[in-house]
């Protein structure tokens, strides 16, 4: 047993103290904290500047004045200045870098304001359409004005409906919980997806390296396939811990540092201020079956190939089963109570997410995670048997292996010894 974990640990420590370990690891990190600082990123790049500055000029004299107001109050960071000159010469003005845009105002037939907005470039879209919001705020008032609307009156117009979803079902998740574990499963499930298909391919181009540098022949005299395939799958899982750990501690710190300035909007939906218990362990859960379902494939897809070459052909099936998990994932986080989402659940391959996705999402009994959990297990279990004995086999096939009938080959040499 010992030799076990000494082949665990040389594939830890190797693959911890690799560089594209440290320098994926530390870029990720970077990453990680430059999003939860974007803020304060976006501050310190944009101290300094003046702003966007606009010419206007307007044509009913009666404008600019109540919309430089409205979009100043909006955004201090755009000024409107009125332009004295005529279109073109705005426009050379423009050309010349005076300003940023030219907006040209003016009301229509029935006196409401209408406009045309120049600048070098319409690729950012951001300028002009808070000027655009702030001219349709204005074209209300002066409507409701035409009309003899009071502000009241106004108010009641635009005043949005009261419609509130109540579930009758017992426990069952409210409106806002539901968006909440919506945004928290849809992060979740690609840190499970791009783990899966990182992992599993690190095994499997472990396992494929070796095998083509002939290491497996000195390997396989001293101790036995099926204690290098599995001290391979638990070394690199706990590689794979480590970096998750790491990456996740980093970036939950980081977060809760920077929580003001992100409190709303895009992380707000995403529901990290409020991180449900159980959604987290299932969460770990089933990143762990999945990683090891996934892994003994890999590492017995990988034992087949002699040469680095062949190892993407030979494993693009098991990549293509996690991306299509992840694809129906995606499809039912709109409408996880679907009769194919649910059977799918229970697929093996694909319950690592779509599970994890109906327990993040809804209020299922406690059976129907349980169940999902036992299949993974057992078919993990089976797999773990074929696959050890697809292994003792693979390692000692050379050549060019490209095609699944190499698989009836080394279960023939696993008999055969």
């Amino acid at each position: 047993m010992s030799k076990f974990w000494i082949i665990l640990a040389h594939t830890y420590m190797s693959k911890v103290k690799s560089k594209s370990f440290i320098i994926t690891t530390a870029v990720t990190l970077l990453l990680i904290v430059g999003l939860t600082n974007l803020s304060n990123v976006m501050d310190y790049f944009n101290k300094g500047e003046s702003g966007e500055e606009i010419a206007v000029i307007d044509e009913s004299e009666a404008i600019f004045s109540p919309l430089k107001q409205q979009v100043e109050a909006v955004n201090e960071d755009i000024k409107l200045t009125q332009f004295t000159g005529d279109e073109d010469a705005a426009k050379e003005a423009i050309r010349e870098g005076e300003y940023d845009g030219l907006l040209l105002v003016r009301l229509n037939n029935v006196n409401l304001p209408e406009a045309t907005y120049h600048a070098m470039t319409i690729a950012d879209t951001t300028i002009a359409n808070e000027v655009k919001n702030s001219l349709q705020q204005l074209k209300t008032q002066l409507a409701a004005t035409q009309m003899e609307l009071s502000t009241e009156e106004l108010a009641k117009l635009y005043e949005p409906v009261d419609f509130e979803q109540l579930a009758l079902e017992e426990n069952a998740k409210t409106e806002e919980e539901l968006n909440q574990a919506r945004g928290l499963v849809y992060v979740l499930l690609f840190v499970i997806y791009f783990s899966v298909i990182l992992y599993a391919n690190m095994i499997a181009m472990e396992v494929a390296t070796e095998k083509s540098s002939r290491v497996m022949e000195i390997l396989i005299s001293s101790v036995s396939p099926i204690k290098q395939m599995f001290a391979k799958i638990l070394g690199i899982g706990l590689v794979s811990i480590t970096q998750m750990a790491v990456l996740l501690g980093v970036g939950y710190v980081s977060m809760k540092q920077n929580l003001d300035t992100m409190q709303g909007g895009f992380f707000s939906y995403l529901g990290f201020g409020d991180l449900p218990l159980a959604t987290l362990i299932y969460a770990v859960v089933f990143f762990i079956l999945g990683y090891f379902l996934y892994s003994t494939l890999a590492a017995f897809l990988g034992s087949l190939v002699s040469r680095i070459e062949d190892l993407q052909q030979m494993i693009t099936p098991m990549t293509m089963l996690v991306v299509a998990g992840f694809m129906i994932a995606m499809f039912g986080l709109g409408q996880p109570e679907t009769p194919f989402i649910t059977i799918s659940s229970y697929i093996p391959f694909f319950a690592p997410m779509l599970m994890f996705m109906r327990v993040g999402m809804l209020s299922l009994p406690i059976w129907e995670p349980i169940l999902a959990i036992a299949i993974l297990i057992i078919t993990i279990i089976l797999l773990a048997i074929f696959g050890a004995r697809v292994y003792r086999g693979g390692v000692l096939m050379y050549g060019r292996s490209t095609s699944f009938k190499d698989i009836k080959k080394a279960l023939q040499l696993t008999k055969n010894e």
